[in-house]
């Protein structure tokens, strides 16, 4: 029996229902990250998946990596040997899953994303070098019954190194520039859905998350 990692919904979305990649920050139209990470401390628990799969009240929490190297991000494509067939041939930004019972146990306090986000990072990639991983907002889409069980907390991981595939047979991948992935998805290429939302931002959430790692210290 799998367990994952839940929120309910009206916790996470107090107002309404918001549509879309919604950035960290302090300015309008940002989310509070010390706020959503208050959320996941508070109010998150473990069920089994087979029951949040089909429970729109509550939201799976997915850690959604984009990784970084030189300017470069990783696209990948799940290949039918995949375990989610909704996602097979699909390409993809973001790395991530769900999170499990055992990301709880080895992290820290009440908050399984830190874990979470390295197991999953280390089950399908090999990273040789140092990696930096910064929350940058959370993404949610109710538009389709896949979207509206998950919640999306987009996390960008900037790598000093280099970076392979190491679940070969699950996933094709290679790193590009924001011009190929961009030209990728304007030819037709079938993104998830996450990815078809972030694409067009990608620009600015690297040269944001650039000019925040060469801010001196205070």
């Amino acid at each position: 029996m799998e367990f994952v990692f839940v929120v309910p919904r009206d916790a996470l979305f107090t107002d309404c229902y918001p549509h879309g990649f919604q950035p960290f920050g302090t300015g309008p139209g940002t989310a509070d990250a010390a706020q959503f990470q208050r959320v996941i401390e508070q109010h998150g628990f473990f069920v089994e998946r087979a029951y949040a799969e089909r429970s729109p009240h509550l939201k799976q929490v997915i850690p959604y990596g984009l990784i970084e190297v030189d300017g470069r991000v990783l696209v990948v494509k799940r290949t039918k040997r995949g375990g989610d067939a909704r996602l097979h041939d699909k390409y993809s930004i973001g790395i991530g899953g769900h999170l499990e019972p055992r990301d709880l146990v080895t992290g820290d306090g009440r908050d399984p994303l830190p874990a979470g986000t390295r197991r999953e990072l280390e089950e399908e990639l090999l990273v040789r070098g140092v990696y930096e991983v910064r929350p940058i907002g959370w993404i949610n889409d109710d538009s389709n019954p896949v979207g509206a069980v998950h919640v999306g907390v987009v996390q960008l991981v900037h790598v000093e190194g280099s970076v392979e595939i190491r679940e070969k047979e699950q996933l094709e991948g290679r790193l590009s520039s924001i011009e190929e992935i961009s030209a990728l998805l304007d030819r037709g290429a079938d993104f998830e859905t996450w990815s078809k939302l972030l694409v067009p931002r990608l620009g600015e959430l690297l040269r944001s998350h650039e000019a925040a790692r060469l801010q001196p210290l205070s």
